[in-house]
């Protein structure tokens, strides 16, 4: 009988105050833990936030020069100095401004299709190079969508796809395509190549061309940013107030453009 009586005292149930103090423990170090957990977050948001240019954001990050066939955002003949082209960008087939018009317009020997709202200053460009006595001519201007495929087929049977992809645009990824696109010359010249670079005319172009809103596209040493070989013959015109700030700015025009549509 004691024996159970024991038992008894032993099963009952634990006084309300230690229930309480327990409950009260227990808050505490949940309460306690709450706030651990908050500080870990704060202290370390890499280990929830995406790194990189995500987080950088859009303005900042260019894309790496990668071959594909998106069309580029701006793409309407209103678009024409917002444009973007490149290794992954490109025009539609069927984009073919409806104001082409010869460069002898501009006073040019040589005769290939350009759009008429850069006329005047290119005009104005030719006879500013010749005051100086840095003559130049002009070779190419606008180019079809068909009229690139046949280019980039050419230098490919030349040398090879890869090493044209550096130096060529594949159809539809010229600036050429846009109407605002010229590769020029020194006056007299059959042709022109890197070295024009160098050459009076070319240094010429280099130092004053975006004084009449041409801004060459692919500098030397910028080819990892404009995803192209070095060109010293090819510019865009922008106009001159927008050429002028691409000038100041130090960026390429594919840095410039892509910062403006993402910024």
């Amino acid at each position: 009988m004691s024996r159970l009586v024991d038992l008894r005292n032993r099963e009952k149930p634990l006084p309300r105050r230690w229930l309480a103090v327990a409950l009260a423990t227990a808050a505490v170090v949940i309460f306690t833990l709450g706030l651990v957990v908050q500080r870990a977050l704060r202290s370390e948001p890499s280990a929830l936030q995406p790194q990189g240019p995500a987080v950088s954001g859009a303005r900042d990050f260019l894309p790496a020069c990668t071959v594909g066939d998106a069309r580029t955002r701006f793409r309407s003949y209103e678009d024409w100095d917002r444009t973007l082209l490149d290794t992954r960008l490109r025009l539609p087939a069927t984009y073919e401004p409806s104001d082409l018009i010869s460069t002898r317009k501009a006073g040019f020997e040589t005769a290939t299709p350009i759009r008429r709202l850069l006329i005047e200053d290119l005009a104005a460009l030719r006879a500013a190079a010749e005051a100086a006595g840095n003559p130049v001519d002009v070779t190419w201007g606008y180019r079809s969508f068909r009229t690139q495929r046949w280019v980039f087929e050419y230098w490919s049977k030349r040398k090879g796809r890869d090493a044209t992809l550096r130096t060529a645009a594949r159809p539809g990824h010229s600036e050429h395509q846009l109407g605002t696109a010229v590769d020029f010359k020194s006056e007299g010249a059959l042709n022109v190549d890197a070295g024009w670079r160098y050459e009076p005319a070319g240094v010429w172009m280099r130092e004053n061309a975006w004084r009449f809103g041409f801004v060459e596209s692919y500098p030397l040493g910028k080819e990892s940013v404009t995803c192209y070989a070095h060109e010293p013959w090819h510019y865009r015109y922008f106009g001159r107030k927008l050429a002028a700030e691409i000038q100041a700015s130090g960026l390429t025009t594919r840095e410039y453009l892509w910062r403006e549509a993402n910024g």
